[in-house]
């Protein structure tokens, strides 16, 4: 078995994470870090850094191929890193996973995605639900599940990955928007309603991001829709410039709450104002 990777079992039963994860205490290099969507882009870049600023890094996603490589790597380079393979909106899967901890120090919510640029008139339902499951009860079924032992750990933080989409439309976009807005509310509220607790509550809205599977996802593969995504823009953001804004952010001291980092390139105004070289 490489180290550092858990692996499911031959039976139905969810992997158990107890016997390597429960007992740890929130002390320095010694707290956990959740990421969601760590199989790729910022999830998997965010896990670097949150691994390199000594946390014990807990890796989810539905591909397990993709996270178990990520925490071989990991694990030789020498930090500690588990994987976990867990589909988000699977309510009873989730909850299952939340019983392997007593503390957490950080969750980091980044499993989401966009589907299709259609206008609203011919826009896809489905595709609106899908994202609006992904994104927002997503955020919420591993929220709920483990803010508890955020709590528990006395010094908590929930990262929510949204969107500038979170904050402001664009035409063509308005299911992937909708869904966004959903999550930012869940952000926003969620922080309104633990106030008191020791938990903070971050959002990270990043704009314009080229990573390697994003636009490709949107668009069904279709390799030439998603390169005029990123057409002219010198200097698009990547995913370690968010993965380093993460790090940031749950690294400040414990009464300081960065309530919102909004971040484009500089090449981005606005969702809907880009500086194009063609």
């Amino acid at each position: 078995m490489v180290p550092g990777v858990v692996r499911p079992r031959e039976s139905s039963r969810r992997p158990s994470l107890r016997s390597t994860v429960m007992s740890a205490a929130p002390t320095p290099g010694n707290r956990i870090a959740v990421v969601t969507g760590a199989s790729s882009g910022i999830g998997a870049a965010g896990a670097r850094k949150l691994a390199e600023a000594g946390y014990r890094v807990v890796l989810t996603a539905r591909r397990k191929d993709r996270i178990e490589a990520l925490a071989a790597e990991l694990t030789e380079a020498g930090h500690s890193v588990t994987a976990y393979p867990l589909d988000v909106t699977d309510r009873a899967a989730v909850d299952e996973f939340a019983t392997a901890f007593q503390k957490i120090a950080v969750l980091v919510n980044n499993a989401g995605g966009a589907l299709g640029a259609d206008p609203v008139a011919s826009s896809s339902p489905d595709d609106w639900r899908q994202m609006y499951e992904t994104n927002v009860i997503g955020t919420l079924n591993i929220t709920q599940a483990l803010l508890p032992a955020l709590t528990a750990s006395g010094d908590g933080t929930v990262v929510v990955i949204s969107s500038t989409a979170g904050l402001a439309t664009y035409e063509g976009g308005a299911g992937y928007v909708a869904a966004k807005h959903g999550e930012h509310v869940l952000a926003e509220t969620l922080r309104l309603e633990i106030v008191g607790t020791p938990v903070r509550v971050i959002e990270i809205a990043p704009g314009m991001v080229k990573t390697d599977e994003f636009a490709l996802t949107r668009f069904r593969g279709d390799t030439e829709k998603a390169a005029k995504v990123y057409a002219g823009v010198a200097e698009p953001l990547t995913a370690e410039d968010v993965a380093d804004t993460v790090a940031w952010a749950v690294t400040r001291p414990s009464h300081v709450n960065v309530d919102l980092l909004v971040l484009r390139p500089r090449a981005q105004a606005s969702n809907t104002k880009v500086h194009r070289e063609l």
